[in-house]
């Protein structure tokens, strides 16, 4: 997700083939692997560029309108199975031969997928670099203090290509030297890796090979729905900014100006099915908190608390509390779950040394089924051992990776001085070890707590002249090193797990690193050309935007033009995100269950409710399910939600050549009162 991803919980050793375990086990066992080379294949790598373009538009999407972004990964490595499977079978009809298509092929490109989606979130498209946008700067106001007009820098294809290039390998060489660690020596569980792995083994076998099968035709069928809805719903949404089912005041007009309403996004409904239920029922909850209770008692004292006559984007105003509250929820929930992965960090490298320090002196004689489990653990080990990435080409890749980007960042944010960025590589290794180390064990990655950060210190640093670039550019620099980096150690895990040489998921992740340094840029200027991102009362809000450049504010001026009560309600949100967090960790698990997330609670109080409602439609349509057909929910459910989500997202493609091309849907469906008598 684009805040924080869910804990998942995964056991080892893999289950292979439920139905015929000791078939699977002795399969997977006897197979012989490819060389690393032959893992990585011509086909693989145009599947990840069509795949890695369809996510990097979703993600764009996502971070555009309401900032959650799902995993993606289960999708990535379904459809890269669907794609390479339909293709050799097309061939070998054809009477062509092809190789066989393997675990480890499929897990290069769900890799490369994911790496090059990873840079439209990492990178910033949807949150710091267009923080420092025109459209950004007149929304907080030009007589805003701390908001200079020099402080500007308009989205260019040309010099966001040159950033995410010089930027988005450096993560990759930070941590290589310390895959053995991370994966053997630590055993770290990497919760999406491990997931990931179980599904891409079971799909090459006889009866996960028959499911993938039928997922796909879920998939294929949900999308193929998505597509045509979203098609359908165009021809309705007119010109203006109330029309067609986007706007459909399901519960009435009173809770729809209160943005109460269910818009009929197959996006957010099949974001639903994919998040967990305590994240859909907190982005729910924040919604009803926000604008159900805070927004219009606030809205009461409006000639009070603030002057009556402020436009809806006015930050003396409501709008400033809405986007101050945010950044205190977020703030708090980042810090505090900073803390807690420092601390379990900590605790567990303590224990693991200690365990090593106390070696048993016997060695007790293992049974049939644990000799099994040590058969196929040291048959990974090998393999993952086999292909090694020497450690002085990591040093120097990292070396000389910094050296250009110290040498070109400053060029393209002139109040970045060369200082500052060699500063943030110094320490950035460290940052990104906790980050993977912290992801490993309970599967969060912080990256944009570590970014923000980042954007606070180098704002407060370069102070009033040039602090808002430098500390939203800095922000940029250090998420995309921290989430590569957990990205890849990720990576890692899933290749230990399938076989996978590590040299060949190195490469992966380059290449897909490699991929997404143009198609993140391209994809995200196709929405920029196409569509008028950032008006507040426009589909694509660009939430983030006004948050981080606000912060970066915060971080030069401090706290002197805040409506009244405001600070005092930004401390309450805070403090409130500490203690629920500290909450869900201290009570029993049959009960913190049932505890909400702040960070999911604070993406309602900006955007509105109604991705709120759509997200919960989503998870209630999961419950039910789950109650009729457990089994058959777990199979599905993941399938029909990457339907739903990239039916929607291929739609994007044509809505936005027709908005270029300046064709406008044919009919505004537009809902108001009823005419009195």
């Amino acid at each position: 997700m684009g805040t924080e991803s869910a804990s998942v919980d995964i056991t080892e050793p893999l289950i292979l083939d439920p139905d015929n375990e000791e078939e699977g086990k002795k399969e997977y066992l006897t197979e012989p692997v490819p060389e690393w080379k032959e893992q990585i294949t011509n086909r693989g790598l145009v599947v990840s560029a069509v795949l890695g373009c369809l996510f990097c538009i979703i993600t764009h999407k996502l971070n555009l309108t309401v900032g959650i972004i799902p995993s993606l990964n289960i999708a990535a490595g379904l459809l890269g199975f669907f794609f390479v499977k339909t293709w050799t079978s097309f061939l070998s009809k054809m009477g062509v031969f092809m190789k066989p298509f393997t675990r480890q092929e499929n897990t290069v490109i769900q890799t490369c997928v994911v790496a090059c989606y990873g840079l439209a979130f990492s990178g910033g498209f949807g949150s710091s670099l267009i923080a420092m946008d025109q459209r950004t700067y007149e929304l907080i106001g030009p007589d805003y203090p701390g908001n200079r007009a020099e402080d500007v820098k308009n989205p260019g294809l040309g010099w966001m290509m040159g950033f995410t290039f010089v930027v988005g390998f450096l993560g990759l060489f930070s941590l290589v030297p310390l895959r053995k660690v991370m994966v053997l020596d630590y055993k770290l569980t990497y919760p999406s890796g491990t997931a990931t792995a179980m599904l891409i083994n079971s799909f090459h076998t006889k009866s996960g090979a028959e499911l993938a099968g039928n997922q796909v035709r879920q998939l294929g069928k949900y999308l193929s729905f998505s597509f045509f809805w979203s098609c359908f719903k165009w021809f309705f949404s007119g010109v203006g900014d109330s029309c067609g089912f986007d706007n459909f005041p399901s519960f009435g007009l009173t809770l729809y100006k209160n943005t109460f309403y269910f818009d009929f996004s197959p996006t957010y409904v099949g974001c639903g099915l994919i998040c967990p239920h305590i994240v859909n029922c907190s982005v729910l909850l924040g919604a009803i908190i926000s604008w159900g209770f805070m927004w219009p008692f606030v809205s009461k004292h409006a000639g009070d608390w603030y002057p009556a006559d402020l436009g809806n984007n006015d930050f003396k105003g409501l709008y400033g509390y809405k986007v101050f509250i945010s950044i205190a929820i977020i703030l708090g929930d980042g810090i505090y779950n900073l803390l807690k992965i420092i601390l379990i960090t900590v605790r567990e490298m303590w224990r693991t040394s200690s365990n090593q320090n106390n070696l048993p002196l016997v060695t007790e004689v293992l049974d049939g089924g644990s000799s099994h489990v040590q058969l196929e653990q040291k048959k990974r080990d090998e393999i993952f051992l086999k292909d090694s990435i020497p450690t002085w080409f990591a040093a120097s890749g990292y070396v000389g990776l910094a050296a250009i980007s110290i040498a070109t960042i400053p060029i393209i944010f002139p109040p970045l001085k060369w200082y500052l960025v060699l500063c943030s590589y110094i320490i950035a290794p460290a940052l990104a070890f906790c980050n993977s180390y912290g992801c490993g064990l309970t599967d969060w990655s912080l990256a944009s707590t570590y970014g923000k950060i980042g954007l606070f210190i180098i704002a407060s640093v370069v102070g009033q002249n040039g602090g808002v670039i430098a500390g939203v550019a800095s922000c940029a620099v250090m998420m995309s090193i921290v989430a590569t980096a957990a990205d890849l150690m990720q990576d890692f895990k899933t290749g230990y797990l399938t076989l996978s040489s590590a040299k060949s998921m190195f490469v992966s992740q380059l290449i897909g690193t490699a991929m997404g340094c143009v198609i993140a840029p391209l994809t995200f200027w196709m929405f920029w050309t196409a569509f008028d991102i950032g008006s507040p009362d426009g589909p694509y809000k660009a939430p983030y935007a006004v948050i981080f450049r606000e912060m970066a504010i915060l971080g030069v001026e401090g706290f002197s033009e805040l409506p009244k009560y405001c600070l005092e309600m930004c401390a309450g949100f805070f403090v409130a995100a500490l203690v629920i967090n500290l909450l869900r960790d201290m009570i029993p698990k049959k009960f913190s269950q049932y505890i909400p997330i702040p960070m999911a609670m604070a993406v309602p109080f900006y955007n509105g409710a109604y991705f709120a409602v759509d997200m919960f439609i989503g998870t209630v349509i999961l419950f039910v399910w789950e109650k009729l057909n457990r089994k058959e929910a777990e199979d599905y459910a993941g399938a029909v939600a990457s339907g739903l989500i990239c039916g929607d997202g291929i739609w994007t493609i044509p809505s936005a050549v027709l908005s270029i091309l300046r064709v406008n849907p044919p009919i505004c469906m537009y809902f108001g009162p009823s005419a009195s008598s």
